[in-house]
């Protein structure tokens, strides 16, 4: 007898729904990517490390030159976090 292989198939708006509300992730920025996913963001010094909290969807939730801050609002949220390199 053989045995079919299950194929799960994902909507891609199910699939960009995976996590939300759940989890967020961390990302360090650089000062030039920051307009185009923080838009309303002043000009920001090139040399100030910047760290990003972003949904699991790639909303934007914060912005901060402390990585430490990031943590503290996906927990103050309570999302998990990980991180993207």
């Amino acid at each position: 007898m053989l045995l079919r292989e299950a194929t799960a198939r994902l909507t891609q708006s199910e699939l960009a729904n995976i996590g939300a509300g759940e989890v967020a992730y961390v990302r360090k920025m650089h000062s030039e990517e920051v307009s185009r996913c923080f838009p309303e963001a002043p000009d920001i010094d090139p040399s100030v490390d910047l760290w990003a909290l972003f949904g699991a969807d790639g909303t934007p939730i914060l912005l901060t030159d402390n990585r430490s801050s990031t943590f503290y609002k996906a927990a103050e949220d309570e999302l998990k976090t990980v991180s993207l390199h």
